[in-house]
């Protein structure tokens, strides 16, 4: 896939130079060809052809990242109350008037 990709460029940049250097052509115009015509295109179909590496990754990664949450859940046990706050009182005090 590599040697596609650099030989389209290829062609997409010797694009480029015949419109920058032909006599109607301008460099504007050359860069929009090169970018329109090469970099464009092959940016989207490298990143097409990469989704399904990309997806298999993710579902590793998460799959290990799965494996180790259940490793430290077997090994330690959170205590429900251990958030680090204090109890509320389910009824405030009440204050007697003066």
């Amino acid at each position: 896939m590599h040697l596609v990709v650099i030989a389209w460029l290829y062609v997409a940049l010797m694009m480029a130079v015949a419109e920058a250097t032909n006599t109607t052509g301008t460099v504007l115009g050359a860069v929009f060809t090169f970018l329109l015509y090469g970099l464009a295109p092959v940016a989207l179909v490298v990143y097409l052809m990469t989704t399904p590496a990309r997806r298999r990754a993710l579902r590793e990664r998460e799959a290990a990242e799965r494996e180790a949450a259940m490793r430290a859940g077997a090994s330690a046990s959170i205590a429900p109350d251990a958030g680090g706050e204090t109890p509320a009182d389910a009824v405030p005090p009440v204050r007697e008037k003066e």
